[in-house]
């Protein structure tokens, strides 16, 4: 297959990363007593999102199971119920969900007494019920995804009591609490597979990410004789790595794919002269050459990103060819670091009121404010150029903070913690201050907001002594 690069994609990068804007946190949710996975020291995982009956809820997994959280009023998240994994503790690093007709599916990537869970969610917020939890199938499953429109559940990379390994299996989700397989497949249409990674599939139509086989997009309305419409091996595309997730855009046209490789960019797959895919964009981050994505999201024209150490990352994809970082909020503590995973692992950007949930793998849950236009509207030139800055940043104590985004007007700061507590209030003159809290705040995680009455900007500050 071919494969077309354009030249001009890093100074498109390169201009873009500086427009953007710092999202605004909401809320957040941790469990500081649920032990961390043994292999990357990651308490949490996936995240998914549910809106039912007049309520939001993020879905976020653990260590320990699932967990059902009220995110209805979004500085306030409220944990509600968790449904625990048949498997717990430290072997756990993978969870995954989605849901279909009022069930919420869960399943995990470790553990030997991991099974499927069906949660009927119809009652929430006042109740729900695991109304199927079975091993047939499923004893693991790194990623699951349903074709809603087909009522077709994708397991990837699974195993079950009732058989072995198999990259990909399809099941029957007509009746969501009695999955049916339709078919196994380790070889399509003579092209063998080692794993299938992820998926993205819409109307039979399935995306599939190969992990260290590539990329393919297979037409499976045929189960028993699914068509490979496409393939492009590692071989056949630039920064290749472990192909590890990607997205389609509503209409299409577009692809955004991850390898999962540190110093690898995310590509956009051009999908209009099938079979032949051109890839004309590569874009990243923008921050380091050890940067790595996990997972993305398509929601009409802005691409959501969980970015691990460079946390979430949003982009504007109107000109789906040119995708322009528009937006994002640092979730990680930690630097980068290559051979390390840490930070954001998942998103979800489909709630209703617009807000967007992030999973960071040390750190919890974060609810950020999805709409950010009027944020955007006010960064002209000039204001680019004296972006608020905090150094040292993480720090013992005392923090110099670079104001002169407010151009020489008094502001404002507040500080609150994780939970959304205020801890500090205060005016400040602005251009350069020194804010010494070495006495007044514990080490941990908060919330710098600044503030005039015309401009608000808010980031976060790490206290480590």
């Amino acid at each position: 297959m071919k494969y077309t690069l354009l030249f001009f994609f890093s100074i498109m990068i390169q201009c873009s990363y500086g427009q953007a804007v710092e999202g605004t946190l909401l809320g957040t949710w941790s469990n500081p007593d649920l032990p961390a996975s043994n292999a990357h020291d990651n308490t949490y995982n996936e995240v998914w999102g549910l809106a039912v009956n007049d309520h939001e809820f993020a879905v976020l997994g653990t260590t320990l199971g699932t967990h059902i959280i009220d995110v209805t009023d979004a500085n306030n998240p409220i944990e509600l119920f968790v449904i625990e994994g048949g498997t717990t503790g430290g072997s756990i690093i993978h969870r995954d969900f989605h849901d279909h007709k009022g069930y919420l599916y869960s399943i995990a990537d470790e553990g030997s007494n991991t099974a499927l869970q069906i949660i009927d969610i119809t009652q929430l917020p006042d109740a729900i019920e695991v109304v199927y939890e079975s091993s047939e199938f499923f004893t693991r499953s790194h990623n699951i995804f349903i074709d809603e429109s087909k009522d077709r559940l994708y397991s990837l990379i699974s195993n079950g009591d009732a058989f072995g390994y198999s990259p990909m299996r399809i099941f029957d989700i007509s009746d969501p609490i009695d999955p049916k397989v339709l078919g196994a497949y380790s070889n399509l249409d003579g092209y063998n597979i080692s794993q299938v990674h992820d998926a993205f599939v819409r109307n039979d139509t399935a995306y599939l990410n190969l992990g260290p086989g590539g990329f393919a997009i297979v037409d499976f309305a045929d189960v028993d004789n699914p068509n490979v419409i496409s393939v492009l091996s590692t071989a056949e595309y630039p920064q290749s790595g472990y192909n590890h997730s990607g997205w389609l855009t509503d209409n299409g046209d577009f692809y955004y794919m991850a390898d999962e490789t540190f110093g690898s960019d995310m590509k956009v797959l051009d999908l209009r002269n099938l079979p032949d895919i051109d890839i004309p964009t590569l874009f990243n981050a923008g921050s380091n050459n050890v940067t790595i994505p996990h997972n993305q999201i398509v929601d009409g024209d802005k691409l959501y990103v969980s970015y691990y150490f460079d946390g979430l990352q949003v982009y504007d994809i109107s000109d789906p060819i040119n995708p322009v970082r528009e937006m994002f909020y640092p979730t990680s503590k930690f630097p980068p670091t290559n051979g390390l995973y840490r930070g954001a692992w998942g998103v979800y950007p489909y709630l209703p009121s617009g807000n967007i949930l992030v999973s960071d793998m040390q750190e919890g849950l974060f609810i950020v404010d999805g709409d950010f236009s009027t944020a955007t509207e006010e960064i002209d030139e000039e204001l680019i150029k004296h972006e608020f800055t905090i150094s040292p940043n993480p720090s013992s104590g005392i923090f110099e903070l670079d104001l002169s985004l407010f151009s020489g007007q008094e502001a404002s700061v507040e500080i609150t913690d994780n939970t959304g507590k205020l801890i500090l209030s205060k005016s400040l003159s602005t251009d350069l201050h020194f804010l010494d809290l070495s006495q007044s705040l514990a080490n941990g995680l908060y919330n710098l907001k600044v503030f005039n009455g015309k401009k608000t900007t808010t980031k976060r500050l790490v206290l480590r002594n």
